[in-house]
Protein backbone atom coordinates (compact mmCIF):
# COMPACT_ATOMS: atom_id res chain seq x y z
CA UNK A 1 0.00 0.00 0.00
CA UNK A 2 1.42 3.42 -1.02
CA UNK A 3 1.31 5.76 1.68
CA UNK A 4 2.46 9.57 1.47
CA UNK A 5 2.30 11.75 4.50
CA UNK A 6 1.00 15.55 3.59
CA UNK A 7 1.58 18.17 6.10
CA UNK A 8 -0.81 21.20 5.83
CA UNK A 9 -0.51 24.00 8.00
CA UNK A 10 -3.77 26.09 8.22
CA UNK A 11 -1.51 29.23 9.36
CA UNK A 12 1.03 28.60 7.04
CA UNK A 13 4.60 28.82 8.29
CA UNK A 14 3.88 30.76 11.13
CA UNK A 15 1.90 27.54 12.65
CA UNK A 16 4.93 25.32 10.79
CA UNK A 17 7.33 27.47 13.11
CA UNK A 18 4.83 26.99 16.68
CA UNK A 19 5.06 23.28 15.48
CA UNK A 20 8.75 23.22 15.26
CA UNK A 21 9.24 24.99 18.21
CA UNK A 22 6.82 23.02 20.99
CA UNK A 23 8.82 21.57 22.80
CA UNK A 24 10.42 24.25 23.91
CA UNK A 25 10.31 27.46 25.70
CA UNK A 26 9.40 30.24 23.22
CA UNK A 27 11.44 33.74 24.28
CA UNK A 28 8.79 36.05 23.32
CA UNK A 29 5.35 35.11 22.07
CA UNK A 30 5.61 36.78 18.30
CA UNK A 31 6.41 35.22 15.38
CA UNK A 32 8.07 36.92 13.31
CA UNK A 33 6.79 37.29 10.07
CA UNK A 34 7.83 39.00 6.64
CA UNK A 35 6.66 38.48 3.43
CA UNK A 36 6.84 40.63 0.04
CA UNK A 37 7.95 39.92 -3.71
CA UNK A 38 11.04 42.04 -4.87
CA UNK A 39 12.52 41.16 -8.57
CA UNK A 40 10.48 38.63 -9.20
CA UNK A 41 10.92 36.34 -6.19
CA UNK A 42 8.24 35.73 -3.81
CA UNK A 43 9.53 35.80 0.03
CA UNK A 44 7.51 34.42 3.00
CA UNK A 45 9.93 34.28 6.39
CA UNK A 46 8.59 33.29 9.86
CA UNK A 47 11.13 33.10 12.47
CA UNK A 48 10.97 32.64 16.72
CA UNK A 49 13.67 32.43 19.20
CA UNK A 50 13.24 29.14 21.92
CA UNK A 51 15.41 28.60 24.71
CA UNK A 52 17.43 26.01 23.29
CA UNK A 53 20.95 26.28 21.73
CA UNK A 54 20.32 25.13 18.34
CA UNK A 55 19.56 27.16 15.23
CA UNK A 56 16.60 25.40 13.20
CA UNK A 57 16.86 27.16 10.05
CA UNK A 58 14.33 25.47 7.07
CA UNK A 59 14.50 26.60 3.52
CA UNK A 60 12.43 25.84 0.58
CA UNK A 61 11.98 26.50 -2.94
CA UNK A 62 8.71 26.63 -4.15
CA UNK A 63 7.55 24.08 -1.64
CA UNK A 64 10.29 22.30 -2.21
CA UNK A 65 12.56 21.71 0.90
CA UNK A 66 16.66 22.80 0.07
CA UNK A 67 18.30 20.83 2.75
CA UNK A 68 21.69 22.03 1.82
CA UNK A 69 20.58 25.50 2.17
CA UNK A 70 21.17 27.77 -1.05
CA UNK A 71 21.14 31.77 -1.72
CA UNK A 72 17.24 32.54 0.14
CA UNK A 73 19.09 31.59 3.34
CA UNK A 74 22.20 32.81 2.55
CA UNK A 75 20.17 36.20 1.74
CA UNK A 76 18.41 35.45 5.49
CA UNK A 77 21.28 34.77 7.47
CA UNK A 78 22.87 38.70 6.35
CA UNK A 79 19.31 40.50 7.17
CA UNK A 80 19.48 38.92 10.23
CA UNK A 81 22.77 39.71 11.06
CA UNK A 82 22.63 42.93 9.96
CA UNK A 83 19.39 44.01 11.18
CA UNK A 84 19.98 42.92 15.03
CA UNK A 85 23.58 44.55 14.82
CA UNK A 86 22.07 47.49 13.79
CA UNK A 87 19.25 47.47 16.37
CA UNK A 88 21.28 46.54 19.45
CA UNK A 89 23.88 49.87 18.32
CA UNK A 90 21.14 52.27 17.89
CA UNK A 91 19.42 51.09 21.27
CA UNK A 92 22.37 51.05 22.84
CA UNK A 93 22.10 47.30 24.07
CA UNK A 94 25.91 46.83 22.68
CA UNK A 95 28.25 48.96 23.77
CA UNK A 96 30.50 50.85 21.57
CA UNK A 97 33.68 48.56 22.69
CA UNK A 98 32.13 45.46 22.32
CA UNK A 99 32.08 43.68 18.84
CA UNK A 100 29.14 43.02 16.92
CA UNK A 101 27.44 39.96 17.17
CA UNK A 102 28.16 37.24 15.39
CA UNK A 103 25.21 35.52 13.09
CA UNK A 104 25.66 32.48 14.87
CA UNK A 105 25.42 33.99 18.20
CA UNK A 106 22.02 35.47 16.67
CA UNK A 107 20.71 32.23 15.43
CA UNK A 108 21.21 30.33 18.82
CA UNK A 109 18.45 28.49 19.50
CA UNK A 110 16.44 30.29 16.27
CA UNK A 111 13.72 28.33 14.13
CA UNK A 112 12.64 30.10 11.40
CA UNK A 113 11.60 29.17 7.84
CA UNK A 114 12.13 30.43 4.47
CA UNK A 115 10.16 30.13 1.80
CA UNK A 116 10.65 31.71 -1.76
CA UNK A 117 8.47 31.59 -5.05
CA UNK A 118 10.82 31.73 -7.93
CA UNK A 119 10.16 30.69 -11.83
CA UNK A 120 13.25 29.54 -12.91
CA UNK A 121 14.87 28.06 -9.66
CA UNK A 122 18.68 26.91 -10.42
CA UNK A 123 19.95 24.45 -7.89
CA UNK A 124 23.50 23.64 -7.71
CA UNK A 125 25.38 20.49 -5.91
CA UNK A 126 25.33 16.74 -6.40
CA UNK A 127 21.73 16.13 -5.08
CA UNK A 128 20.38 19.66 -6.31
CA UNK A 129 19.97 20.61 -2.83
CA UNK A 130 20.77 24.01 -2.58
CA UNK A 131 19.57 26.95 -4.10
CA UNK A 132 22.03 29.59 -6.36
CA UNK A 133 19.93 32.42 -7.90
CA UNK A 134 21.45 35.53 -6.18
CA UNK A 135 18.48 37.10 -7.35
CA UNK A 136 17.04 35.31 -4.14
CA UNK A 137 19.16 35.86 -1.84
CA UNK A 138 18.75 39.98 -2.80
CA UNK A 139 15.12 39.77 -2.41
CA UNK A 140 15.17 37.80 0.74
CA UNK A 141 17.81 39.75 2.53
CA UNK A 142 16.08 43.28 1.46
CA UNK A 143 12.38 42.36 2.32
CA UNK A 144 13.97 40.54 5.71
CA UNK A 145 15.90 43.57 6.33
CA UNK A 146 12.87 46.28 6.19
CA UNK A 147 10.14 44.23 7.62
CA UNK A 148 12.43 42.75 10.53
CA UNK A 149 13.93 46.69 11.66
CA UNK A 150 10.17 47.54 11.57
CA UNK A 151 8.90 45.16 13.85
CA UNK A 152 11.95 45.41 16.67
CA UNK A 153 10.90 49.07 16.22
CA UNK A 154 7.67 48.08 17.01
CA UNK A 155 8.17 45.21 19.70
CA UNK A 156 11.61 46.68 21.68
CA UNK A 157 10.98 43.98 24.38
CA UNK A 158 11.75 41.42 21.19
CA UNK A 159 14.67 43.00 20.63
CA UNK A 160 15.74 43.12 23.96
CA UNK A 161 15.36 39.75 24.80
CA UNK A 162 16.88 38.19 21.53
CA UNK A 163 20.43 40.40 21.77
CA UNK A 164 20.74 39.72 25.43
CA UNK A 165 20.36 35.86 24.32
CA UNK A 166 22.79 36.44 21.73
CA UNK A 167 24.81 38.58 23.98
CA UNK A 168 25.30 35.30 26.20
CA UNK A 169 26.17 33.03 23.15
CA UNK A 170 29.00 35.20 22.38
CA UNK A 171 30.45 35.77 26.06
CA UNK A 172 30.31 31.95 26.25
CA UNK A 173 31.76 31.39 22.96
CA UNK A 174 34.38 33.85 23.78
CA UNK A 175 34.81 32.13 26.57
CA UNK A 176 35.06 28.57 25.66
Amino acid sequence: VNRADVFHYEGGIKEFVTYQNHSKEALYQDIIYCEGTKDDVYVEVAMQHNDSYSDNTYGFVNNITTPEGGMHVIGFRNALTKTFNEYARKNKLLKDNESNLSGEDIREGLTAIISVKISDPQFEGQTKQKLGNSEARAAVDNIVSTQLEVFLEQNPMVGKITVEKSVLAQRAREAA
